[in-house]
């Protein structure tokens, strides 16, 4: 009775079949093939899998504040401040939409505060000359 074992994978089979070949059934990934791997998270999503995906639209406070820097000026700097205060709470985009509102908001300000000063001052030289007649 001759009990024949199986052949070890580190030993050539014994029945005609090339050395390195895997026997029927048996299945040994190829030189230059890789491993399988895990499946792909779906597309758009980025984080931990708990996480909730942040929102990422544009914050409309921000696009008004913006418009608003050249309509309306000191409506844009509010617009522009409640901006910044939605975009860090929420995550949204729109952070340097705010930014420009408030820079150009607060130069069309001073601007026109100026342009206002200046008329002020002369309607004030122009009505001080007719004193004198």
């Amino acid at each position: 009775m001759t009990d024949e074992q199986p052949p070890s994978p580190y030993e050539p089979p014994s029945h005609g079949q090339p050395y390195g070949q895997p026997q029927y059934g048996q299945h040994q990934p190829q030189w230059g093939q890789q491993p399988p791997y895990a499946p792909q998270p779906p597309y758009g999503q980025y984080g931990p899998p708990g996480e909730p995906p942040r929102p990422r639209g544009t914050n409309v406070l921000a696009i008004l504040s913006l418009v608003l820097a050249f309509v309306f000026a000191p409506a844009g700097i509010v617009c522009g401040h409640l901006a910044k205060r939605q975009i860090r709470q929420t995550g949204e985009e729109g952070d340097q939409l705010a930014t420009w509102g408030l820079i150009l908001g607060y130069v069309f300000t001073a601007l026109g505060l100026l342009a206002c000063c200046g008329w002020i001052g002369l309607a004030l030289w122009a009505n001080s000359d007719n004193n004198g007649y």
